[in-house]
């Protein structure tokens, strides 16, 4: 497959359609049943669509064989619509290389996942496939008083109503919510914070591109197991780098980019989004208003540094929150994003 190449866009469910909830990583739904319940009812309100459970959607230790079996026996059913990740984990490389590519071309359908399941969208990416980057049941849906708007908005797009959404800031963020084992958990959103303007460099112009990119700790691994995409393939592009609750220091953020830059990801591509990173961690201690300010600027100023020395040219934005925060907008991966550099704006199209 090269740039030239369009990748394939999934037909969309209807509503009343089946949609798979899947964990191929972690089996978030059986540790924290209530949230993955309430999440399920949630996205029966909101889209009219009919969640379906496999056997390792609430398994703890299902083994990479295992998950992959459900993610093919959902790639396979003719009634399944949809597939959405319950939430992401570490492990999910492993499952890759037991996906069936002759049933991912065989019936398309829409992906949505992040973080971990970085790994599947590469490869439905790589197969020819566009998906979405973003949306965790667990996450996203389940807990809290309700459903984002951002998020829902961004759901409902993606999964039912195709089109052109501007991705606009929400004003507040969350790193974190509730302890899912806190009954408070299904009606509180965790402690939110006011954001910052987003942060645009390069030349005011305006460019569109179909989108690649993910956690940056999981392209690492990506990059180390051969699967990356081709310089070439990504010509044009416009590169999503978020990170993830792990909290990568400024520094290994920074060597990751440089290491982009030197592959020659960075000169290939002509623009790069980069998400809000989170700077807290559930269990961990929470770090000052103003260390929080500080551990986010480093990050911005290494991402910014970096591209700019390997491509000037690229419009880059700094802020959009489509990583590990909440609100969450889900975005595509395999679609076009416009970074409008003139006016300062993100456009995403969801097919």
């Amino acid at each position: 497959m090269t740039m030239r190449s369009p990748l394939v866009h999934p037909a969309k469910p209807r509503p009343g359609d089946k949609v798979a909830v899947l964990s191929p990583s972690f089996a978030a739904p059986a540790v924290a049943p209530a949230v993955h319940e309430q999440a399920l009812r949630r996205l029966v309100e909101v889209t009219g669509l009919v969640p379906v459970e496999f056997p390792t959607t609430r398994k703890l230790g299902a083994s990479p064989r295992e998950r992959a079996a459900d993610f093919n026996a959902a790639l396979a059913d003719r009634e399944i619509r949809a597939v959405l990740a319950s939430i992401g984990g570490e492990d999910q490389i492993r499952v890759v290389p037991y996906l069936d590519v002759g049933l991912l071309r065989a019936d398309p359908k829409p992906f949505l996942g992040y973080s971990d399941n970085t790994n599947i969208l590469n490869w439905f990416w790589t197969h020819g496939v566009a998906g979405f980057y973003g949306g965790s049941t667990q996450v996203h849906l389940g807990p809290g008083p309700r459903v984002d708007p951002e998020h829902l908005a961004s759901l409902t797009a993606a999964l039912l109503d195709g089109g052109a959404l501007e991705v606009t800031e929400p004003g507040e963020s969350e790193d974190f919510g509730r302890d899912w084992q806190d009954p408070r958990a299904l009606q509180e959103f965790g402690e939110r914070e006011a954001t910052e303007p987003w942060v645009w460099t390069g030349p005011p112009r305006v460019i569109t591109g179909r989108t690649w990119g993910g956690c940056l700790e999981v392209i690492d691994w990506l990059a180390l197991a051969g699967r990356l995409p081709a310089n070439d393939d990504l010509v044009g592009a416009v590169l999503l780098l978020e990170t993830s609750e792990e909290l990568p220091s400024e520094a290994l953020v920074r060597r990751w980019v440089r290491a982009l830059g030197e592959r020659g990801a960075l000169a290939a591509v002509a623009g790069v989004l980069v998400a809000r990173p989170p700077t807290s961690a559930l269990g961990a201690p929470r770090r000052s208003a103003s260390e929080r300010a500080r551990w986010r600027a480093a990050q911005r100023d290494a991402v910014l540094e970096e591209v700019s020395a390997y491509n000037p040219e690229a419009v880059v934005c700094v802020g959009p929150p489509f990583g590990h925060t909440r609100p969450q907008w889900i975005l595509p991966y395999g679609g076009e994003v416009t970074l409008d550099g003139v006016n300062r704006r993100v456009t995403a199209a969801y097919g």
